[in-house]
């Protein structure tokens, strides 16, 4: 019995070891890259992420949040005379299926996945428990974060950073739709806007730019953890921002 136990110490602690080498990151997904513009999945785009997540199994351990506001958002739904907790909790259960619909073609692409969900639903997600998404990630399974925090009133854009934190990843990947980084104003309003290499937490909360809401980026400030948000359009920008090339803006304390 002690012979098997130090066998399994030793496998667990060596894993750990390997794991605690390679770069780990929190890639924040938004709702509308799933619908692909519009309502629903758009099975085509979610299997050209996927194919590019895919490529970085190995080097990279990747843990991912979804958002779900190609289904439902629920502050939309709350202007609409929804209570607010309901709609959120609709909004919740459109990001476990945006979960799913990401896991299918990651594992078609031959990844071994897991999705945790902040709200049980043991049929078709684990339990969110940081430890064992560790453990995954160390094993080079890509793990899916939904249902956001579980809890009403939260954006996901927070969870990314809950999330990134509590698995220790070394930076947040935001991708976005429609535009490639970080601009020193809105580009499709203004046709001087500068896209902005680098930027510091306090520059982005003080100028009100909208890099994610203003909880997470206190959250990511507060606790040292970097940021990069990167355009989702461009041959291999997922896999590339996984990689860690310096795409986009990176953004720091």
């Amino acid at each position: 019995m002690d012979k098997v136990t130090a066998e399994q110490t030793s496998t667990d602690e060596t894993s750990a070891h390997d794991g605690g080498t390679r770069r780990r990151v929190l890639l924040k997904l938004s709702g509308e890259v799933f619908g692909g513009g519009k309502l629903g999945v758009d099975p085509e785009t979610v299997q050209a992420v996927a194919e590019q997540i895919a490529q970085t199994v190995g080097t990279v351990e990747t843990a991912i949040v979804v958002g779900g506001g190609n289904f439902f958002r629920g502050a939309e739904l709350s202007q609409s005379g929804m209570d607010r907790s309901r709609a959120d909790y609709m909004g919740m259960l459109g990001t476990v299926m945006n979960c799913l619909a990401l896991q299918d073609f990651l594992e078609q692409a031959g990844v071994d996945t897991r999705v945790q969900s902040a709200i049980s639903m043991a049929q078709v997600a684990e339990a969110y428990i940081p430890r064992r998404a560790i453990r995954h990630l160390e094993k080079d399974r890509v793990v899916i974060f939904g249902a956001g925090a579980g809890l009403p009133y939260f954006s996901t854009d927070t969870v990314a950073a809950q999330r990134a934190l509590e698995v220790r990843a070394d930076e947040v990947l935001m991708a976005k739709s429609g535009v490639d980084g970080v601009y020193s104003a809105d580009p499709k309003k203004d046709p001087t806007a500068v896209k902005l290499e680098s930027l510091t937490y306090d520059e982005a909360l003080l100028k009100n730019i909208r890099v994610m809401d203003q909880t997470a980026m206190t959250m990511c400030k507060d606790n040292n953890l970097a940021m990069r948000v990167f355009g989702m359009e461009g041959d291999g920008n997922v896999t590339n921002a996984l990689l860690g090339e310096p795409l986009g803006t990176r953004v720091t304390v």
